[in-house]
């Protein structure tokens, strides 16, 4: 299994763009074979950067996503919104693989966590 990170710089202004984008990929891209993980807009920080991250089997499966992808009118359709309302100013992939797994069982120690456990007493 290989995940691929996109790298986004967005225009600040065009954030509601890029929000929609995200969720036009939300429909697209699991529907031509990929697993989403998600689509991150700024939120803190930064106001130009943004994420997509998916993950997929292998660099030949996902050569075969993509032409999926290219034919899917949702998809065609949100590459061209994106063209022509020019929102991304910027876009990179990376290609990583999981080197720390496998994980530990996730255990919430925060407040929220203790008071869920006071309620449950």
């Amino acid at each position: 299994m290989i995940t691929c990170f996109i790298r986004y710089r967005i225009d600040p202004h065009k954030r509601d763009a890029f929000e929609t984008y995200a969720r036009n990929w939300g429909q697209a891209i699991p529907r031509s074979g990929a697993r989403l993980v998600g689509y991150f807009a700024p939120h803190e920080g930064s106001s130009t950067l943004a994420y997509g991250v998916y993950s997929i089997e292998s660099l030949a499966d996902y050569e075969a996503y993509r032409a999926r992808l290219a034919a899917d009118p949702l998809g065609r359709e949100n590459y061209d919104f994106a063209m022509r309302e020019k929102f991304l100013l910027e876009e990179e992939r990376h290609f990583l693989k999981l080197a720390s797994g496998p994980h530990a069982e996730f255990r919430d120690h925060g407040p929220a966590q203790a008071r869920r456990q006071g309620e449950n007493r």
